[in-house]
């Protein structure tokens, strides 16, 4: 890779942007092939050593663009994660973070029900959509942006982990480690619905198990002796239900109950298991602090309650503003009016945006992710990989009043009408 003062001069962006879609439009076919093969790799989170096959895949490819990629072990509870960078870096250059994961939720042995298949315009299969599509387009945005030729300011690093299906339990550090060190993020998971959002930002989640003592007695000789553990539990499903404010983004859901043993013993023991959501930090706050602060309102009962907000939300920032600027200006050089949504599920976007400007959801166009009629478009895969790429080749973001902003792309738009 050339230092700085050796950099080619980069092609005006109409130009950059036809000469992206023109590759990507020719390589529609190994496009698809590469899918395929990622596809029949099937790398379900639960089975550490299935993850082999696709990262072998990934890392030849990586290799082949000019990235040195290494393999980051996670003893036994995942099948590892792939860390990749170009060559030879200047040390004084920014970095933009790429990432994406391997695993899928589908078991091996689903490609006999749901096989790969392309049909016109609709490729379908496990994992299609969520996320070995995103890899896809990843790979040839990186291509195409060598094709151009166009060597980014911003140099492009790469992670790919394998165990973000169960909320990326071992490869968090080396996220954190990663957002800490770049200028901005990519997350390659799946658009947001048939138009195909980007997601600015997400809510933050968390699980809550919620346990509840008491003390067993005969139901028919002596109830008054004991405590019931299952009338407890109904007050705290109720004051658990009591913290939703949908208009306010927060949602708390007593999932699952359990509690008793048989219909005439008096329970001494329930259990609640919660999921929360919410869309600010101090949201989360708010709503940890009152669910840790749940006392027993049954005499003789206790309550012990563990977990807590696992992954924070994603909130806008000027910067992730600026980001999204970045993009809506990108997006409108391939004719793409691009909009913005806010999810309400939870990725390592979550995470890296701690840290980064971060744009998510610029993975693949179509629906069903866990789910048995998972698809994506063909072409909006190409649209999106061309998408990325000129995202990849933007200028570092600044303060700059000539960088476009959401106020400059809105006049634009307007005075074009």
């Amino acid at each position: 890779m050339a230092h700085p003062e050796q950099l080619m001069a980069s092609p005006p962006e109409s130009e950059l942007a036809q000469s992206l879609r023109d590759y990507l439009a020719t390589h529609r076919d190994q496009l698809l092939a590469l899918l395929e093969v990622l596809v029949r790799a099937e790398s379900p989170t639960d089975v550490p050593e299935a993850q082999a096959e696709v990262q072998d895949a990934l890392s030849r490819l990586l290799q082949t663009l000019g990235f040195r990629v290494q393999y980051l072990p996670d003893g036994e509870e995942s099948g590892g994660h792939l860390y990749a960078r170009p060559k030879d870096r200047p040390p004084e250059r920014p970095v933009q973070l790429l990432v994406g994961h391997c695993d899928t939720v589908w078991p091996l042995g689903t490609l006999q029900e749901m096989p790969f298949e392309v049909e016109d315009n609709v490729v379908r299969g496990p994992g299609v959509f969520d996320m070995k599509g995103g890899l896809v387009q990843m790979l040839f945005a990186l291509a195409a942006l060598q094709a151009a030729p166009m060597e980014p300011e911003v140099v492009p690093i790469v992670f790919i982990n394998s165990d973000e299906e169960r909320g990326s339990p071992t490869s968090e550090q080396h996220i954190h480690r990663l957002a800490r060190c770049a200028h901005r993020a990519f997350v390659l998971e799946p658009a947001l619905g048939l138009e195909g959002k980007i997601k600015t930002s997400r809510k933050g989640g968390g699980r809550f198990t919620i346990r509840i003592q008491g003390k067993s007695a005969h139901a028919g000789l002596d109830p008054e002796s004991g405590s019931s553990a299952i009338l407890e539990l109904s007050n705290v499903v109720q004051r658990l239900h009591a913290l939703n404010d949908p208009e306010s983004g927060i949602s708390v859901n007593v999932g699952t109950i359990d509690g008793g043993t048989r219909p005439n013993v008096v329970a001494d023991a329930g259990v609640a298991e919660v999921d929360v959501r919410i869309t600010t930090h101090e949201q989360a706050r708010q709503i940890e602090d009152a669910i840790r602060k749940l006392e027993a309102k049954t005499a003789g009962t206790s309550l012990t309650i563990e977990g807590g907000i696992g992954r924070p939300p994603m909130e806008p920032t000027p910067a992730s503003r600026r980001l999204w600027a970045q993009a809506r200006h990108a997006g409108s050089l391939l004719n793409l009016d691009l909009e913005e949504a806010r999810s309400g599920g939870v990725s390592d976007a979550n995470l890296i945006s701690q840290h980064t400007p971060t744009l998510d959801g610029l993975g693949p166009v179509g629906d069903g992710a866990h789910a048995r009629h998972e698809f994506c478009y063909v072409d909006q895969m190409l649209e999106r990989s061309a998408l990325l790429a000129l995202l990849l080749a933007q200028p570092p973001l600044s303060l700059d009043t000539n960088e476009p902003t959401e106020a400059t792309l809105k006049t634009e738009a307007s005075a074009g009408e």
